[in-house]
C-alpha cells in the first residue's frame, strides 16, 4: 500500500492582513525616513504625505468610513493654514502665501486623518510600528555616522559628485533634525530596557557629533522632556505647551531687549552661523515692528525689502559681532544675507508673516498639542519627547511652511499615535 503524500501547509495568515493594515505604509515610511532624510532630506515630504494618504484610503478600505480629522490641535493648525492663504491678500509674495497657507491646511488635514488611522489599530499593528521606526532610526543614525566620518562621500555619491564640497556638511542638519524628533519615540520599542537604553544613548552620541547646534540642542531636549513626562505624564505635557504657547507669544517681544542686553557681551565667541543668526533676527524685529497687527504674509519671509541685503557695519557694531572673522564673513559681498528665506525661527517667522492672530493661533496649536500628548498620547513620554524636540528645532532653525519639515513633523505625530501604550510597568 502506498502511502498517502502529506497534506500541504496552509500558508499563513500574515500576508493578506497585515498588508491591509493602515499602519502599514507609516512603519514603512518611518523605517525609511532616518534614511532618506540622511540622503536627501526634500525626500521626507512625498515620503511622508504618501504614506499618510495610504494610511487613510486602508481605514477606508477596511472599515468602510473615512477616519476624519478631529480635536482642537488638527483645527487650530488648519485655520493657522487658511488664515495664511487669506492673508495673500495683503502679502507682498501674495502667490506663495496662498500657496504655503493651502499647503499647509490640506496636509495637517491629511495627518489627522491618518493619526485617526493608526490608531484605531490593534496590538500587533502598534508592536510593528514601534519595531520598524525604532530599526529604521538605528540604520539612519549608522548612514549619518558614516557619512560624517567618511568625509560625506556617501551624500556625495548620491548626488553624482566624485568630491563632497564643503557645503554638503550642513545638508545633515535636517536629517539630524528629524532623527531628534523621532528618538524619543524609541522609548515604547518593544524591546528590552538595555535595547532602548541602547539606541537612545548611541542615537544622542551621534547627534552630538553631527554638524548643527540645534539638533543637539532637540535631542536633549527631547529626552529631558521625556523624563519628565515619564514622572508626570498628565502634567509635563501640558506644562510643556503652556511654555512654549507663551514663548510664541512673548518671544519676539522680549528678544529684542535681550539681544540688545546679552549680544554684545557674547557675540565675538560665537561661530558665523551664529552670528549671522543675531543679524537675520535683528533684523526680522525690525520689519515686525513695521507691520505689527497683520504681518507681511505667509511665506512673505522671502521677498522683505532689503532681506537679500548684507548686514552693514553699524549693525554689527550694535550687536557687538566685533570680531575680525565674524566681520569679515558677514560684510563680504553675498555671503551673509539678511533675510535668508526665513528667520531660522518659527516664532520670529509666525509674528513676522501672521501678525498677532497668526501668533495667538500658534500659540494656542502648541498648548492644545501639549493638553493632547496628556490626555490621548498612548506613551506620553514619548510623544512629549517628540514634542520637545521638534519644537527646539522649530524654534532655532528651519523654515516653519518648509514641506519636508512639516511632512516630518506630521509623521512623527502620526507614529506618536499609533506607538504600544505604556505599560505600568515603564
Amino acid at each position: 500500500m502506498i502511502p498517502s503524500p502529506p497534506a500541504p501547509r496552509a500558508a499563513p495568515r500574515l500576508a493578506a492582513p497585515a498588508l491591509r493594515s493602515p499602519s502599514l505604509p507609516v512603519a514603512v515610511a518611518l523605517a525609511a525616513a532616518p534614511g532618506v532624510a540622511v540622503l536627501q532630506s526634500k525626500a521626507m515630504a512625498p515620503l511622508a504625505l504618501a504614506a499618510m494618504a495610504l494610511a487613510v484610503l486602508a481605514h477606508r478600505r477596511a472599515r468602510g468610513a473615512w477616519p476624519w480629522p478631529r480635536g482642537g490641535a488638527v483645527w487650530a493648525a488648519v485655520a493657522l493654514g487658511l488664515w495664511g492663504a487669506i492673508g495673500a491678500a495683503w502679502s507682498v509674495a501674495p502667490a506663495h502665501s496662498l500657496r504655503a497657507g493651502a499647503g499647509f491646511a490640506a496636509a495637517v488635514l491629511l495627518g489627522g486623518a491618518a493619526a485617526r488611522a493608526v490608531a484605531a489599530e490593534g496590538a500587533a499593528a502598534r508592536t510593528r510600528l514601534a519595531r520598524w521606526l525604532a530599526l529604521g532610526l538605528a540604520l539612519g543614525l549608522a548612514a549619518a555616522l558614516a557619512d560624517q566620518l567618511g568625509g560625506h562621500a556617501l551624500r556625495a555619491a548620491v548626488r553624482g559628485l566624485r568630491e563632497a564640497p564643503a557645503t554638503l556638511a550642513f545638508g545633515l542638519k535636517p536629517a539630524a533634525a528629524v532623527m531628534a524628533m523621532l528618538l524619543p519615540l524609541v522609548l515604547a520599542a518593544p524591546w528590552p530596557g538595555w535595547a532602548r537604553a541602547a539606541l537612545l544613548g548611541g542615537g544622542v552620541a551621534i547627534l552630538l557629533a553631527l554638524p548643527g547646534e540645534s539638533p543637539k540642542l532637540a535631542a536633549l531636549a527631547g529626552l529631558a522632556a521625556a523624563g519628565a513626562a515619564w514622572r508626570a505624564p498628565r502634567l509635563a505635557p501640558r506644562l510643556l505647551g503652556a511654555a512654549l504657547a507663551a514663548l510664541l507669544l512673548l518671544g519676539p517681544a522680549l528678544l529684542g531687549p535681550a539681544l540688545a542686553a546679552a549680544a554684545p557681551r557674547l557675540a565675538a565667541t560665537l561661530p558665523h552661523s551664529a552670528a549671522h543668526r543675531l543679524a537675520i533676527w535683528d533684523f526680522a524685529l525690525a520689519r515686525i515692528a513695521e507691520r505689527p497687527l497683520l504681518g507681511w504674509g505667509m511665506e512673505a519671509s522671502r521677498a522683505l525689502p532689503g532681506g537679500r541685503e548684507g548686514p552693514d557695519a553699524a549693525t554689527l557694531d550694535r550687536l557687538g559681532l566685533t570680531a575680525p572673522a565674524q566681520r569679515a564673513f558677514l560684510l563680504a559681498p553675498g555671503a551673509a544675507e539678511r533675510m535668508p528665506l526665513h528667520p531660522h525661527s518659527a516664532a520670529l517667522q509666525v509674528r513676522l508673516e501672521l501678525g498677532v492672530p497668526g501668533a495667538l493661533l500658534a500659540a494656542a496649536l502648541v498648548l492644545l498639542l501639549g493638553r493632547a500628548v496628556a490626555r490621548a498620547a498612548p506613551h506620553p513620554p514619548a510623544a512629549a519627547g517628540a514634542f520637545a524636540a521638534a519644537a527646539v528645532s522649530a524654534l532655532l532653525s528651519f523654515g516653519a511652511w518648509q514641506a519636508w519639515w512639516y511632512a516630518a513633523l506630521l509623521l512623527a505625530a502620526v507614529a506618536a499615535a499609533g506607538l504600544p501604550p505604556r505599560s505600568r510597568s515603564g
